[in-house]
């Protein structure tokens, strides 16, 4: 039976001709491309027509007559970061507030988007004549560049949204959900879904900060933009609010058990991993390395961004260490020649193809900074994980990865030769860290139908159902009083509080009464 609702399903997503979707993708982060180029690819393999506006660009690819791609210049957020809060490299973020963060990625985001809106292939779409019947989709990302979704509103199209990053608190009041703060930690935060009374009120602290911030200062930045860029054609802008009014469906990158349950709009679709494709062959000489390793290997990646060539002399230098005293093989991604003194079982590779490498049955251990691709990548391939995160949304992924006792969490800044060597024990030695590993790896893989089919099922859904309107909440409408019930709760205070200060008055006054007419009596008799 399930397997024909699949088939069902899978017939479905093939319907009718391919559709014409516009993706503008403006976010400098490469990482978050790992997600939106699997969809691009797997859309341009189903058929559809995509014209695909990113930094990065598909064309080596050969992706064939249905792609046509818009590469932006490359917008250095490094370096504007770097500038902005006087940092030598990414890894110096570990000592920047949560909210510092969050500032940093709606700056980026401001800058991205005005760097991408201002490119001349970007301005003849916005100036194209006759745009009505030119496209049938608009998908951009749900990532600071809401600038981009002005082009939906120029085409008439229906819009989705991808996350390359979990359930972001703020998503809630977009798509009309409502987020219990005592139990759904923020991003920035770092903590799990079991929080004390303090962690209750910093969750709340940073959740309200964020949406005022986003309220008073970020989204008067975008629409200024907008203005910008859309102000002498049209003879009214919308706001970046009222477009997000018409986002149909979001596509999150998460999935259980690396994510918390929470209530979730209809909109707001759970599509994690899809960026995990089936093993590659390895490059010769890594599959010998990792093929010879008697007793397992370790990989240590910190990903994209951050670089294990900008640790300090002295990290670097105790890592090697520790290395050099185990058994295991390790393969260090590591972005520089200039290493020495490098033991005979470690491997240093500039760049390792890292879900084929976790995929290696020898893979033991995985040591890794806690971004959200790894980690998933990590379960998909039930490798445990010593997790050392530095910003953003890192330090809750390795949480939620130690709450469900697959991970052990470290703090770079005070990382230590012992710290790490008791770590790394414990999980090579410890069965119950590979036992949960197992168990979280297929709760990860069990779905109704597969990460990547369930993202094409939506995208076509919407664009079959002229943007799907019927699974749009009420709540995206109310204004923000009256989606947090402040309005009525204004009533019920009024109702419960006049009374009892008009009784309060009335016990007043006639007290006084009677204190003034004893005083009388007292008058009178003197």
């Amino acid at each position: 039976m399930i397997l024909i609702i699949k088939l069902l399903l899978l017939s479905f997503m093939g319907i009718g001709d391919g559709a014409r979707i516009l993706a503008p993708f403006f976010s400098p982060t490469p990482s978050h491309y790992m997600m939106t180029n699997a969809i691009i690819r797997e859309l341009v393999k189903r058929g559809h027509e995509v014209t695909f506006i990113t930094p990065f660009s598909l064309a080596k690819e050969n992706l064939g007559p249905n792609y046509r791609e818009i590469l932006l210049h490359h917008y250095d957020s490094w370096e504007d970061v770097s500038a902005k809060m006087n940092t030598k490299s990414a890894l110096d973020m570990i000592d920047l507030s949560g909210m510092t963060h969050m500032r940093l990625a709606q700056h980026i985001g401001i800058q991205s988007t005005d760097f991408a809106l201002a490119h001349p292939e970007v301005q003849d779409l916005i100036y194209a004549k006759d745009k009505i019947g030119k496209f049938d989709l608009l998908l951009a990302a749900q990532f600071y560049n809401e600038g981009a979704l002005m082009l939906g509103h120029l085409y008439q199209v229906p819009v989705i949204t991808v996350a390359a990053f979990a359930y972001a608190n703020y998503f809630s009041k977009i798509f009309g959900s409502i987020n219990p703060l005592s139990y759904v930690p923020n991003t920035v935060t770092g903590r799990t879904d079991r929080m004390t009374l303090w962690e209750r009120l910093e969750n709340v602290v940073f959740s309200t900060a964020e949406d005022v911030l986003r309220e008073v200062s970020y989204y008067l930045a975008q629409d200024a933009i907008i203005e910008k860029y859309f102000g002498k054609l049209l003879p009214e802008v919308p706001t970046v609010k009222q477009l997000e009014r018409n986002i149909s469906v979001l596509l999150i990158n998460s999935y259980m058990p690396l994510t918390y349950p929470r209530p979730m709009a209809l909109s707001m679709i759970s599509v994690g991993g899809l960026h995990i494709q089936p093993p590659k062959a390895l490059p010769a000489n890594i599959k010998k390395f990792l093929d010879d390793a008697e007793f397992g290997a370790i990989y240590f990646s910190l990903g994209s961004q951050l670089r294990s060539a900008d640790m300090l002399p002295e990290k670097i230098k105790m890592f090697l260490g520790v290395f050099g005293s185990l058994k295991q093989r390790v393969l260090w991604k590591f972005e520089s020649d200039q290493l020495s003194n490098i033991p005979d079982n470690v491997r240093i590779e500039k760049w390792l193809p890292q879900s084929d490498i976790l995929a290696h049955p020898n893979v033991r251990v995985f040591i890794a900074h806690g971004g959200l691709f790894g980690l998933q990548e990590a379960v998909y391939h039930a490798v445990p994980v010593i997790g050392m995160p530095f910003f953003f949304d890192q330090a809750l992924n390795i949480k939620a990865g130690e709450a469900a006792g697959f991970a052990i969490g470290l703090d770079y800044r005070t990382i230590s030769e012992d710290k790490l060597k008791s770590a790394l024990n414990e999980l090579l030695t410890n069965r119950k860290f590979k036992t949960n590993m197992d168990k979280a790896s297929r709760i990860f893989r069990d779905r109704p139908l597969g990460a990547m089919d369930t993202a094409i099922y939506w995208i076509n859904y919407v664009i079959e159902h002229r943007g799907a309107p019927h699974m749009v909440a009420a709540g995206v409408h109310l204004r923000w009083y009256q989606f947090y019930l402040l309005d009525v709760s204004l009533i019920i205070l009024i109702v419960t509080v006049l009374p009892l200060l008009t009784l309060y008055a009335i016990y007043k006054r006639l007290k006084s009464l009677r204190c003034k007419k004893s005083f009388d009596k007292k008058t009178k008799s003197e």
